[in-house]
C-alpha cells in the first residue's frame, strides 16, 4: 500500500488534528499530561461536529482507495480531546473503539509546554515557534524542545509499523506533534532516492538537524483537519 516515494513504510498513514476543544475555546494551553486527561478539556461542540466531518471525509478516501474497513487502524493520543475526537470517527466508521483497531498511544500526546506556559493564554504560542525557529533543540523552560517531540514521534511511528502491515492508519494527535511529524515525514522521504537501504528510524535520526527541524510550522493543521501523510 503506497507509492514508491514512501516504499520505506509498510502502512499508509493519515493525520488527523482534533477537533476544536473547550481548551481551544478558552484560549488556553492545555499541555501537561495530568491536565490533558481531564474530561473538563475534551471537545467542544463544534470540536464534534469536525471530527464527525473529520470521518466521513476519511471514509470516502479509504473507499476511493479500496481498503477496507477491517484495515484501519487509529492511534490517538491519551488526552481527552485527541480521545474524544478518535471515538467519534470510529463511530463514523462504525469499528470498536478498542484495539487492535483503535490504540492509544502515549508517544502521540500533546507537546508539553512547560509550567510557564501551561493553562496560560494560547497568544504564547509565537513565543515558542521563535523559539523552535532560532533553536529546536532547545525547548522552553521545564518543556519540550521540538526535538525532544521527534524523538518520541519517530518511536510511536517504529511501534506502529512493527505491529501493523498493510493497514490504514489515522493518527490522531495535536498541533505541534503533527506538524512535526508531517515535516519529519516530509523530510524522510527525501532520503528515499540516494538512501534506499534506510529503514525509517534512521530516515528520521537523519532529519533530526536544526534546518529542518526549524521549519514545522510550515506544516500547521486547523482543529479537525484530515491530510493525508506517507
Amino acid at each position: 500500500m503506497g507509492d514508491s516515494s514512501a516504499s520505506f513504510v509498510g502502512n499508509r498513514y493519515w493525520v488527523l488534528r482534533h477537533g476544536k476543544s473547550i481548551p481551544n475555546e478558552r484560549g488556553l494551553i492545555v499541555s501537561s499530561m495530568e491536565n490533558g486527561v481531564l474530561p473538563e478539556y475534551q471537545l467542544a461542540p463544534d470540536g464534534v461536529a469536525q471530527a464527525q466531518l473529520a470521518g466521513q471525509s476519511f471514509l470516502k478516501q479509504l473507499e476511493e482507495n479500496n481498503i477496507s474497513l477491517d484495515k484501519v487502524r487509529i492511534c490517538y493520543s491519551p488526552f481527552s480531546r485527541t480521545t474524544h475526537t478518535a471515538k467519534v470517527v470510529a463511530q463514523v466508521l462504525s469499528i470498536p473503539f478498542d484495539p487492535p483497531q483503535c490504540k492509544m498511544m502515549e508517544t502521540l500526546r500533546e507537546r508539553y509546554f512547560g509550567p510557564t506556559f501551561e493553562l496560560k493564554s494560547h497568544d504564547k504560542y509565537p513565543e515558542i515557534w521563535d523559539l523552535d525557529e532560532k533553536d529546536p533543540f532547545t525547548g522552553p523552560e521545564g518543556g519540550e524542545s521540538a526535538d525532544d517531540v521527534v524523538s518520541r514521534l519517530a518511536t510511536a511511528m517504529v511501534s506502529m509499523e512493527a505491529e501493523f502491515q498493510g493497514c490504514a492508519i489515522l493518527v490522531v494527535s495535536h498541533g505541534d506533534p503533527l506538524q512535526m511529524l508531517q515535516n519529519i515525514m516530509h523530510s524522510a522521504k527525501q532520503h528515499s532516492e540516494g538512501d534506499g537501504g534506510l529503514g525509517l528510524a534512521e530516515r528520521i535520526q537523519k532529519s533530526r538537524v536544526a534546518s529542518v527541524l526549524s521549519q514545522h510550522r510550515k506544516f500547521a493543521l486547523l482543529t479537525g483537519e484530515l491530510r493525508p501523510l506517507v
